[in-house]
């Protein structure tokens, strides 16, 4: 997984949360991403915009993990992929979702949306989600470092201190009850 500075805390706080799941009896679907491939979850697909659009389509399976990383401020209906990700996930699935908030632009192929972490819970709430968790990480020099580059995490220089008015990733773990 690449350790960006401005990713290194949600990756280790997002790796602990899914190890520390029964990962290896859970069936999962990766959107647009296929870090989690080797993992070892009991199966495991992944899917990719463009082919695959999660604003307008489903895989037509079931899963019980299902995982969005760094997508969805480039999709261009939130909301739809949202219900789309809720129909595909079992009961007690777990919708882990991560979105940058202070970081620049980056149009791939487009940059639309932000959510702060309280923003991220009320629209995954009202999607129907349950069992919410939200949280966010960044500091200033982690904000300044990222204008111009995205650099990789050294503990010797970068600073891992959260300085809340500097949130640069969003990221939440949301269920399925029904």
């Amino acid at each position: 997984m690449i350790d960006h500075w401005c990713r290194h805390v949600m990756n280790s706080e997002v790796n602990k949360k899914v190890r520390s799941l029964s990962y290896k009896t859970l069936d999962a679907l990766e959107v647009s991403g296929s870090e989690w491939r080797e993992l070892g979850f009991k199966s495991y697909e992944n899917v990719s915009f463009p082919d695959f659009d999660i604003c307008r389509q489903t895989t037509g399976k079931d899963y019980d993990i299902i995982i969005a990383e760094q997508v969805f401020e480039h999709i261009e209906d939130p909301a739809s992929a949202a219900d789309n990700i809720y129909k595909m996930l079992r009961k007690n699935g777990l919708f882990l979702i991560t979105t940058p908030f202070l970081i620049k632009y980056h149009p791939s192929p487009l940059d639309l949306w932000r959510w702060s972490k309280d923003g991220l819970r009320v629209f995954l709430e009202k999607q129907g989600f349950e069992t919410v968790e939200t949280f966010a990480w960044g500091n200033k020099d982690c904000v300044i470092g990222n204008l111009e580059d995205w650099p990789y995490y050294d503990e010797k220089v970068h600073s891992l201190e959260n300085e809340e008015e500097y949130p640069i990733v969003v990221w939440g773990f949301a269920y399925k009850r029904k």
